[in-house]
């Protein structure tokens, strides 16, 4: 028998050893940059990337160990409904960033 649980549409849950597994690689992924700021022994534009790389990593972890997302036929329509939200995303971020600096470069006296 399977140690992974499945839904009524087939996708699996998941065990407690993935669980455990993502949660370990995430608590890693949070010490290492905690680590990188309380002690600065690196520069800071170099703590900066490192510090946004371990975030896109610890992201892209939680995905796949906590929401399993993968590239299977059964997960097509959540991989397209979460790129669609990412789209979405970046659009009022952009967009708000555009706005705010429009405003400050418009509205402040030089």
């Amino acid at each position: 028998m399977s140690d992974i649980d499945t839904s009524r549409a087939g996708g699996g849950h998941g065990s407690t050893r993935s669980y455990l597994i993502g949660f370990v690689i995430c608590a890693v992924l949070t010490v290492i940059p905690f680590m990188l700021v309380m002690n600065p022994v690196l520069s800071r534009p170099l703590t900066l990337f490192l510090l946004v790389g371990f975030a896109v990593v610890q992201i892209i972890v939680q995905l796949v160990y906590f929401l399993h997302m993968n590239r299977s036929s059964e997960g097509g329509w959540n991989l397209a409904s979460f790129v669609f939200t990412l789209v979405i995303l970046f659009i009022v971020v952009a967009l708000s960033i555009w706005i705010i600096w429009s405003m400050h470069f418009h509205m402040m006296v030089n």
